[in-house]
């Protein structure tokens, strides 16, 4: 506290002190040559020794990097992304806090920091940066970077002198094709019984942290934002320190090569919360934007539907129970509760609602539309009947464009970082000189086949397909009238459809197959793959997903009719 000198790099006044006794910078993590004056009143009266020693960790290695380990690019990759997410608008406590606990819970378990290294144990892959911590001693709730033990030693933070040497000799034999400390043992040993940091894991820890927040973000808007480029996750390591140096099984770990895919992020996020023993999640209620009615009226506005369609999915959601707050609410390790997928769930019910009132079988939709179309021409009191066939045309146009331009976009992206890697002082001029080559060729080459530069990426936004009431060309059916599909029978307004087709009779295992039902679009009606179709891409997930929450909708609203049915069955056969 009495070292008040402004740091050389950040400018910072923010200092804490390594084990060999030497200031280190905690918001950049320079560390400097000065080193603490302890007052030793057991040698000498009023006399003042400074010790210098060298430290643990050899902060300069050859080719000017620094020894890191694993959980520390995480550490960074989490750091970021939560950074992004605050730009985003999320809740500043998600960061300091929710996120931070989570993450300090999961070093503590997985035995990487806060706990103490059992007798006897051989060094192990996540055991790597293990240290001797109080963390209950800390009266101040640290920043996400100010984790780990590895560089600290104030307080009653001490570090196994013995172990931290014997790391260094194994990593030295073991990481040969390893910039970090860690990076072959990470991935050399089994790791069942814990589990093991993943890039698609680092959502499922922002993912952990809004909901807990209950943050008006889906995951499928997680997702999409991560691919938009709103999130940090591909070359993300290109924003690590300049010291922190990368090659062979480090870009196996961190270098992503692929889409984050929804189930993974989702069951990772599950495990994640009963490996780390949370309690019960605060309560998803019906004034939280995750609840279902909510929800579906996001999705209605986006789809381009009828807003009366949402008193049909209020009352789907009441009937069958999945507004519950013990239904919504997640319960970590709790096996017998279903793992609720807010957005899939909400669209599920659209598509339940839709094949009530339209039947959705290639058919009675079509024969309700010549209805509406002709009321419309004689109407001229209030607002004008919904006509699905002139939806379906209007919605079909607006996905097909933004659908192809989605495609492209994927198509043209460049999983090449931007940033070179080198990874030794002498060959770093050889990289950048061939970046550079790279780029001007592809500027030359741009410049002759005439390709339009890529522009600067729009600001994030819940709604991908926006439509506007104040359109003189009728492509807005949010106002639009349910009458011509409905009928009043004992002061209730029922559909006039009396049919409805189930999707299927009887749902399989989730566990055994990992579906409810099985779907396969030549076995269903084109409108019913039509609407899936549109809010698979609102979604960002196969339309199989949705598919599945329907099939469970179907059962819950149907329950008594289809228990009756198969009991009927099972007589005849006997």
């Amino acid at each position: 506290r009495d070292f008040n000198e402004r740091c050389a790099q950040c400018s910072e006044v923010n200092w804490g002190l390594t084990d060999g006794g030497r200031f280190y910078c905690r918001s950049c993590h320079n560390v400097t040559e000065r080193t603490r004056e302890v007052v030793n009143t057991d040698f000498i009266t009023n006399s003042r020794v400074q010790t210098i020693s060298k430290g643990l960790r050899k902060q300069e290695k050859n080719d000017g990097g620094c020894e890191w380990y694993i959980c520390e690019g995480f550490q960074l990759v989490l750091k970021k992304q939560a950074e992004a997410l605050e730009a985003l608008g999320v809740c500043p406590q998600m960061k300091d806090e929710i996120l931070c606990n989570f993450w300090r819970c999961y070093l503590q378990k997985s035995k990487q920091a806060y706990c103490k290294r059992p007798a006897g144990e051989t060094v192990k892959a996540l055991s790597v940066c293990e240290s001797s911590t109080d963390v209950d001693s800390d009266p101040e709730r640290p920043s996400l970077l100010h984790l780990l033990s590895l560089s600290e030693s104030e307080g009653d933070l001490q570090t196994d002198c013995s172990f931290a040497s014997s790391v260094t000799k194994v990593s030295e034999s073991t990481s040969v094709y390893s910039g970090s400390v860690d990076g072959s043992l990470y991935l050399m040993k089994n790791q069942k019984e814990k589990l093991r940091m993943t890039m698609p894991m680092t959502l499922s820890f922002c993912y952990m942290a809004l909901l807990w927040l209950r943050e008006p973000i889906t995951l499928s808007e997680l997702l999409r934002f991560v691919v938009e480029g709103h999130i940090p996750y591909l070359n993300v390591f290109q924003h690590f320190p300049e010291k922190m140096k990368l090659c062979g099984l480090d870009l196996r770990i961190f270098c992503v090569e692929s889409w984050p895919v929804y189930e993974e992020v989702f069951n990772k996020m599950h495990e994640l919360a009963a490996f780390l023993e949370l309690p019960r999640f605060p309560d998803i209620t019906d004034s939280c934007f995750l609840h279902p009615d909510m929800l579906c009226m996001k999705y209605l506005m986006e789809a381009n539907l009828p807003d009366e369609l949402h008193n049909w999915t209020c009352r789907v959601v009441k009937k069958i129970g999945i507004g519950e707050v013990d239904f919504l609410t997640l319960m970590p390790g709790n096996k017998s509760t279903r793992k609720v997928k807010y957005d899939v769930l909400a669209a599920a019910v659209i598509v339940v609602v839709l094949k009530l009132l339209f039947l959705l079988d290639d058919h009675y939709e079509w024969l309700l539309s010549e209805f509406a179309e002709e009321r419309n021409k004689n109407n001229t009191e209030g607002g004008p009947y919904f006509e699905f066939k002139k939806w379906y045309e209007v919605v079909k146009q607006s996905l097909d464009v933004e659908q192809k331009k989605l495609d492209e976009e994927r198509a043209k992206y460049l999983w090449r970082c931007e940033k070179p890697l080198f990874y030794s002082v002498k060959n770093k001029s050889k990289v950048l000189k061939r970046r550079q080559m790279v780029v001007n060729l592809q500027n030359q080459f741009g410049k002759l086949s005439g390709s339009v530069r890529r522009a600067e990426k729009p600001n994030p936004s819940s709604f991908q397909l926006n439509w506007s009431e104040r359109n003189t060309d009728g492509s807005c059916f949010h106002g639009h009238s349910l009458k011509g599909v409905l009928q009043e029978k004992c002061g209730l307004l029922t559909a006039m459809n009396p049919d409805y087709w189930l999707c299927t009779v009887k749902l399989c295992n989730e566990k055994l197959c990992g579906h409810l039902a099985h779907y396969r679009e030549v076995e269903f009606p084109q409108s019913y793959h039509f609407v899936l179709g549109l809010f698979a891409f609102l979604l960002r997930i196969q339309p199989s997903y949705i598919h599945d929450e329907v099939c469970m909708v179907e059962h819950k609203l149907f329950n008594k009719k289809l228990y009756k049915k198969l009991k009927y069955n099972t007589v005849l056969r006997k």
